[in-house]
Protein backbone atom coordinates (compact mmCIF):
# COMPACT_ATOMS: atom_id res chain seq x y z
CA UNK A 1 0.00 0.00 0.00
CA UNK A 2 1.23 3.55 -0.69
CA UNK A 3 2.12 5.80 2.24
CA UNK A 4 -0.69 7.77 3.78
CA UNK A 5 -1.20 10.96 1.72
CA UNK A 6 -0.91 13.19 4.78
CA UNK A 7 2.31 11.64 6.11
CA UNK A 8 5.13 14.14 6.17
CA UNK A 9 8.55 12.95 5.06
CA UNK A 10 12.03 14.32 4.53
CA UNK A 11 12.10 15.16 0.84
CA UNK A 12 14.71 16.12 -1.73
CA UNK A 13 14.26 19.12 -3.97
CA UNK A 14 11.38 18.77 -6.42
CA UNK A 15 12.23 17.71 -9.94
CA UNK A 16 11.16 20.59 -12.17
CA UNK A 17 11.36 20.93 -15.93
CA UNK A 18 9.55 21.54 -19.23
CA UNK A 19 7.24 19.32 -21.25
CA UNK A 20 9.22 18.35 -24.33
CA UNK A 21 12.37 19.78 -25.85
CA UNK A 22 11.99 19.56 -29.63
CA UNK A 23 10.45 22.95 -30.51
CA UNK A 24 11.69 25.10 -33.42
CA UNK A 25 10.80 28.31 -31.59
CA UNK A 26 13.25 27.45 -28.80
CA UNK A 27 16.23 27.88 -31.11
CA UNK A 28 18.14 31.02 -30.20
CA UNK A 29 15.91 31.54 -27.15
CA UNK A 30 16.43 28.43 -25.03
CA UNK A 31 19.17 26.81 -27.09
CA UNK A 32 22.38 28.38 -28.33
CA UNK A 33 22.52 28.71 -32.11
CA UNK A 34 23.41 25.48 -33.86
CA UNK A 35 22.51 23.12 -31.02
CA UNK A 36 20.79 20.03 -32.45
CA UNK A 37 19.56 16.55 -31.65
CA UNK A 38 20.24 14.98 -28.28
CA UNK A 39 22.66 17.80 -27.42
CA UNK A 40 19.57 19.88 -26.65
CA UNK A 41 18.59 17.36 -24.00
CA UNK A 42 22.07 17.52 -22.48
CA UNK A 43 21.77 21.29 -22.40
CA UNK A 44 18.42 21.13 -20.58
CA UNK A 45 19.93 18.73 -18.05
CA UNK A 46 22.32 21.52 -17.02
CA UNK A 47 19.26 23.57 -16.02
CA UNK A 48 16.69 21.04 -14.81
CA UNK A 49 16.35 17.65 -13.12
CA UNK A 50 13.39 16.49 -15.20
CA UNK A 51 11.91 16.74 -18.67
CA UNK A 52 8.75 15.26 -20.13
CA UNK A 53 8.82 13.03 -23.21
CA UNK A 54 5.87 14.08 -25.36
CA UNK A 55 6.42 12.05 -28.53
CA UNK A 56 5.22 8.88 -26.79
CA UNK A 57 1.71 10.35 -26.70
CA UNK A 58 1.58 10.14 -30.51
CA UNK A 59 3.40 6.88 -31.15
CA UNK A 60 5.61 4.26 -29.49
CA UNK A 61 9.33 4.90 -29.68
CA UNK A 62 12.15 2.54 -30.52
CA UNK A 63 14.27 1.48 -27.57
CA UNK A 64 17.28 2.97 -29.39
CA UNK A 65 15.78 6.43 -28.92
CA UNK A 66 15.52 5.86 -25.18
CA UNK A 67 19.13 4.68 -25.07
CA UNK A 68 20.23 7.78 -26.97
CA UNK A 69 18.41 10.01 -24.47
CA UNK A 70 19.98 8.15 -21.56
CA UNK A 71 23.42 8.71 -23.07
CA UNK A 72 22.66 12.42 -23.38
CA UNK A 73 22.12 12.77 -19.62
CA UNK A 74 24.66 10.25 -18.38
CA UNK A 75 26.57 12.99 -16.52
CA UNK A 76 23.45 13.95 -14.55
CA UNK A 77 22.62 11.05 -12.21
CA UNK A 78 19.71 12.85 -10.54
CA UNK A 79 17.99 13.59 -13.85
CA UNK A 80 14.67 11.88 -14.54
CA UNK A 81 12.29 11.56 -17.47
CA UNK A 82 8.55 11.64 -17.33
CA UNK A 83 6.71 10.29 -20.36
CA UNK A 84 3.19 10.52 -21.71
CA UNK A 85 1.23 7.38 -22.39
CA UNK A 86 0.23 6.64 -25.99
CA UNK A 87 -3.14 8.20 -26.84
CA UNK A 88 -4.44 4.81 -28.04
CA UNK A 89 -4.65 3.90 -24.34
CA UNK A 90 -6.09 7.19 -23.08
CA UNK A 91 -8.21 8.71 -25.85
CA UNK A 92 -9.24 5.74 -27.99
CA UNK A 93 -9.14 3.67 -24.79
CA UNK A 94 -8.13 0.33 -26.22
CA UNK A 95 -5.51 -2.02 -24.72
CA UNK A 96 -4.42 -4.41 -27.51
CA UNK A 97 -1.69 -6.75 -26.29
CA UNK A 98 0.57 -6.04 -29.27
CA UNK A 99 0.32 -2.28 -28.79
CA UNK A 100 1.05 -2.59 -25.08
CA UNK A 101 4.10 -4.72 -25.76
CA UNK A 102 5.43 -2.35 -28.40
CA UNK A 103 4.93 0.72 -26.22
CA UNK A 104 6.54 -0.81 -23.15
CA UNK A 105 9.52 -2.10 -25.10
CA UNK A 106 10.39 1.42 -26.22
CA UNK A 107 10.52 2.76 -22.66
CA UNK A 108 12.15 -0.31 -21.10
CA UNK A 109 15.70 1.14 -21.18
CA UNK A 110 14.56 4.17 -19.17
CA UNK A 111 12.74 1.95 -16.68
CA UNK A 112 15.66 -0.45 -16.31
CA UNK A 113 18.08 2.42 -15.72
CA UNK A 114 15.88 3.96 -13.03
CA UNK A 115 15.43 7.13 -15.06
CA UNK A 116 11.69 6.91 -15.76
CA UNK A 117 10.17 8.91 -12.92
CA UNK A 118 6.55 8.93 -14.07
CA UNK A 119 4.49 7.50 -16.91
CA UNK A 120 1.54 9.84 -17.37
CA UNK A 121 -1.88 8.70 -18.53
CA UNK A 122 -3.36 12.04 -19.65
CA UNK A 123 -7.07 11.71 -20.25
CA UNK A 124 -9.21 14.28 -22.12
CA UNK A 125 -11.82 16.56 -20.57
CA UNK A 126 -14.51 14.18 -21.87
CA UNK A 127 -13.24 11.41 -19.57
CA UNK A 128 -15.64 11.80 -16.64
CA UNK A 129 -15.83 10.04 -13.32
CA UNK A 130 -18.02 7.02 -14.09
CA UNK A 131 -18.00 3.42 -12.95
CA UNK A 132 -16.92 2.35 -16.43
CA UNK A 133 -14.01 4.79 -16.50
CA UNK A 134 -12.84 3.85 -13.01
CA UNK A 135 -12.88 0.20 -14.11
CA UNK A 136 -10.77 1.16 -17.12
CA UNK A 137 -8.18 2.76 -14.84
CA UNK A 138 -7.89 -0.52 -12.97
CA UNK A 139 -7.36 -2.36 -16.27
CA UNK A 140 -4.74 0.19 -17.31
CA UNK A 141 -2.83 -0.16 -14.05
CA UNK A 142 -2.87 -3.95 -14.41
CA UNK A 143 -1.64 -3.75 -18.00
CA UNK A 144 1.25 -1.43 -17.04
CA UNK A 145 1.93 -2.74 -13.55
CA UNK A 146 5.73 -2.46 -13.88
CA UNK A 147 5.58 1.24 -14.72
CA UNK A 148 5.24 4.26 -12.36
CA UNK A 149 1.79 5.20 -13.67
CA UNK A 150 0.08 8.50 -12.88
CA UNK A 151 -3.33 9.73 -13.99
CA UNK A 152 -4.28 13.20 -15.22
CA UNK A 153 -7.98 14.03 -15.49
CA UNK A 154 -9.45 17.42 -16.31
CA UNK A 155 -13.16 17.24 -15.49
CA UNK A 156 -14.34 18.22 -12.00
CA UNK A 157 -16.48 15.12 -11.59
CA UNK A 158 -13.26 13.47 -10.38
CA UNK A 159 -12.66 16.02 -7.64
CA UNK A 160 -13.96 14.14 -4.62
CA UNK A 161 -12.46 12.30 -1.69
CA UNK A 162 -13.76 8.92 -2.88
CA UNK A 163 -11.68 9.28 -6.06
CA UNK A 164 -8.56 10.06 -4.07
CA UNK A 165 -9.12 6.98 -1.94
CA UNK A 166 -9.83 4.86 -5.03
CA UNK A 167 -6.57 5.90 -6.72
CA UNK A 168 -4.56 5.21 -3.57
CA UNK A 169 -6.12 1.77 -3.25
CA UNK A 170 -5.45 0.89 -6.89
CA UNK A 171 -1.88 2.18 -6.69
CA UNK A 172 -2.15 5.08 -9.13
CA UNK A 173 -0.39 8.40 -8.61
CA UNK A 174 -2.50 11.50 -9.17
CA UNK A 175 -1.38 14.31 -11.44
CA UNK A 176 -2.52 17.68 -10.11
CA UNK A 177 -2.92 20.26 -12.84
CA UNK A 178 -2.97 24.01 -13.21
CA UNK A 179 -5.32 25.00 -16.01
CA UNK A 180 -7.79 27.74 -16.98
CA UNK A 181 -10.90 27.84 -14.81
CA UNK A 182 -13.43 27.43 -17.63
CA UNK A 183 -16.41 25.11 -18.09
CA UNK A 184 -16.28 22.43 -15.36
CA UNK A 185 -12.56 22.07 -14.60
CA UNK A 186 -10.55 20.37 -11.90
CA UNK A 187 -9.65 22.92 -9.25
CA UNK A 188 -6.28 23.58 -7.65
CA UNK A 189 -5.86 20.17 -6.04
CA UNK A 190 -2.91 19.19 -3.88
CA UNK A 191 -3.43 15.43 -3.87
CA UNK A 192 -0.87 12.73 -3.30
CA UNK A 193 -2.24 9.20 -3.73
CA UNK A 194 1.03 7.27 -3.92
CA UNK A 195 4.75 7.86 -3.58
CA UNK A 196 4.96 10.82 -5.96
CA UNK A 197 3.65 14.35 -5.80
CA UNK A 198 2.98 15.58 -9.33
CA UNK A 199 1.93 18.94 -10.75
CA UNK A 200 1.61 19.83 -14.45
CA UNK A 201 1.22 23.49 -15.36
CA UNK A 202 -0.70 24.13 -18.57
CA UNK A 203 -1.05 27.90 -18.29
CA UNK A 204 -4.26 29.83 -17.73
CA UNK A 205 -5.21 31.03 -21.21
CA UNK A 206 -8.99 30.76 -21.08
CA UNK A 207 -9.91 31.89 -24.57
CA UNK A 208 -8.04 29.07 -26.34
CA UNK A 209 -8.41 26.21 -23.86
CA UNK A 210 -10.99 24.41 -25.99
CA UNK A 211 -9.47 25.59 -29.26
CA UNK A 212 -9.00 22.76 -31.74
CA UNK A 213 -7.85 24.72 -34.78
CA UNK A 214 -4.61 24.44 -36.75
CA UNK A 215 -2.51 25.92 -33.93
CA UNK A 216 -2.84 23.21 -31.31
CA UNK A 217 -0.20 24.92 -29.18
CA UNK A 218 -2.26 28.08 -28.77
CA UNK A 219 -4.00 26.76 -25.68
CA UNK A 220 -0.60 26.55 -23.94
CA UNK A 221 0.69 29.94 -25.09
CA UNK A 222 0.90 31.52 -21.66
CA UNK A 223 3.49 33.06 -19.34
CA UNK A 224 2.80 32.74 -15.63
CA UNK A 225 3.08 35.98 -13.70
CA UNK A 226 5.25 36.28 -10.57
CA UNK A 227 2.09 36.22 -8.44
CA UNK A 228 0.84 33.06 -10.16
CA UNK A 229 4.22 31.42 -9.68
CA UNK A 230 3.98 32.11 -5.95
CA UNK A 231 0.71 30.17 -6.00
CA UNK A 232 2.36 27.26 -7.84
CA UNK A 233 5.23 27.34 -5.35
CA UNK A 234 2.79 27.00 -2.45
CA UNK A 235 1.13 24.01 -4.10
CA UNK A 236 4.52 22.42 -4.76
CA UNK A 237 5.60 22.83 -1.15
CA UNK A 238 2.43 21.12 0.02
CA UNK A 239 3.04 18.20 -2.34
CA UNK A 240 6.60 17.96 -1.05
CA UNK A 241 5.31 17.64 2.50
CA UNK A 242 3.12 14.69 1.50
CA UNK A 243 5.38 12.74 -0.87
CA UNK A 244 8.94 11.38 -0.86
CA UNK A 245 9.39 12.63 -4.44
CA UNK A 246 7.78 15.54 -6.29
CA UNK A 247 7.64 16.48 -9.98
CA UNK A 248 6.56 19.78 -11.53
CA UNK A 249 6.29 19.95 -15.33
CA UNK A 250 5.53 23.13 -17.28
CA UNK A 251 3.56 22.54 -20.47
CA UNK A 252 3.31 26.21 -21.57
CA UNK A 253 6.02 25.52 -24.13
CA UNK A 254 5.43 28.13 -26.91
CA UNK A 255 8.36 30.54 -27.29
CA UNK A 256 10.26 28.95 -24.40
CA UNK A 257 7.83 30.16 -21.73
CA UNK A 258 7.92 26.79 -19.96
CA UNK A 259 11.68 27.07 -19.52
CA UNK A 260 11.47 30.61 -18.16
CA UNK A 261 8.70 29.76 -15.71
CA UNK A 262 10.39 26.53 -14.59
CA UNK A 263 13.57 28.45 -13.77
CA UNK A 264 11.57 31.05 -11.87
CA UNK A 265 9.84 28.37 -9.82
CA UNK A 266 13.19 26.78 -8.98
CA UNK A 267 14.45 30.16 -7.76
CA UNK A 268 11.36 30.59 -5.58
CA UNK A 269 11.66 27.14 -4.01
CA UNK A 270 15.43 27.08 -3.66
CA UNK A 271 17.14 30.48 -3.99
CA UNK A 272 20.53 28.83 -3.51
CA UNK A 273 20.17 26.60 -6.57
CA UNK A 274 23.05 27.15 -8.96
CA UNK A 275 21.96 27.84 -12.52
CA UNK A 276 22.89 30.09 -15.42
CA UNK A 277 19.84 30.96 -17.56
CA UNK A 278 20.55 30.99 -21.31
CA UNK A 279 21.33 34.52 -22.56
CA UNK A 280 18.67 34.23 -25.27
CA UNK A 281 16.08 33.40 -22.64
CA UNK A 282 16.97 36.45 -20.57
CA UNK A 283 16.64 38.59 -23.69
CA UNK A 284 13.22 37.10 -24.43
CA UNK A 285 12.08 37.32 -20.78
CA UNK A 286 13.82 40.34 -19.21
CA UNK A 287 12.35 39.75 -15.76
CA UNK A 288 14.67 36.72 -15.46
CA UNK A 289 17.49 39.23 -15.00
CA UNK A 290 15.74 40.33 -11.79
CA UNK A 291 15.37 36.76 -10.52
CA UNK A 292 17.82 35.60 -7.86
CA UNK A 293 19.94 32.80 -9.28
CA UNK A 294 23.21 31.53 -7.88
CA UNK A 295 25.60 31.40 -10.84
CA UNK A 296 27.40 28.20 -11.70
CA UNK A 297 31.10 28.33 -11.42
Amino acid sequence: MPPHPELKTQNPEPRIGPAGWDYPDWQGVVYPPGLKGADRLTFLATLFTAVEINVTFYRPILADYARRWLAAVTDFPDFRFTAKLWQVFTHTRRLPAADLAQFQAGLEPLLADGKLGVLLAQFPYSFHNTEENRAYLVQLKTALQNFPLAVEVRHRSWQQRAVREFLAEVGLDFCNIDQPMVSYPMGATRWVTGTRGYLRCHGRRKETWFEFGDDRGARYDYLYSPEELEDLAARTRELMEKAPETYVIFNNHPAGQAVANALELIALLNPGHQVSPPPGLITAFPRLSQTTFSPKG
